[in-house]
């Protein structure tokens, strides 16, 4: 897709939103299915996939781990988000790739420290990228690709999440 093709499908849902600010709001959903032992399945676009104890908290390796996922999604986003911001600027972006790392101390989660978060306490994003664009572009194309990405704005900010339960 180039920029004039990403223009023509973005522009009438830009203006769309423009004068209709609910027309731009969207509940996306996941679901999951508990399964045998310590997992669940998820349904994703193309696949189920299995998710279940990461080894570090005596999984078996077999399943994946929600932790590697919510990197996967980090990755996955960015690297969308780049490819059209990079596009949309006209910035020349041959390949390239979306490295993410983060750390955890399992501690928490496994409840043996109280004084150990559970959860991710820092997260890396780190962008290789084939491409003959300045320094000075390369910046823009980084700050735009975070700003405009879901997940990494989601993860940076704090949100409204709760819960609630029922009986089947």
């Amino acid at each position: 897709m180039d920029r004039e093709q990403l223009r023509a499908v973005q522009d009438p849902l830009k203006q769309q939103y423009r004068h209709d600010a609910t027309a731009a709001l969207v509940t996306l959903k996941a679901d999951s299915t508990l399964g045998e032992g310590v997992t669940c399945s998820v349904r994703t676009g193309a696949a189920l996939a299995q998710a279940g104890l990461h080894p570090a908290t005596g999984g078996d390796g077999l399943s994946l781990c929600s932790g590697d996922m919510l990197l996967e999604s980090l990755a996955a986003c960015a690297g969308v988000t780049l490819r059209a911001v990079a596009t949309s600027l006209d910035i020349p972006v041959a390949g390239g790739t979306v490295h993410v790392e983060g750390d955890l101390d399992f501690r928490g989660t496994l409840a043996v420290s109280k004084e150990a978060p559970v959860g991710f306490h820092a997260i890396r994003l780190r962008y290789i990228l084939d491409t003959a664009a300045s320094p000075e572009q390369l910046t823009t194309l980084i700050r735009l690709t975070e700003r405009y990405c879901v997940v990494y704005q989601t993860l940076a900010g704090a949100l409204a999440l709760s819960s609630d339960w029922e009986t089947a």
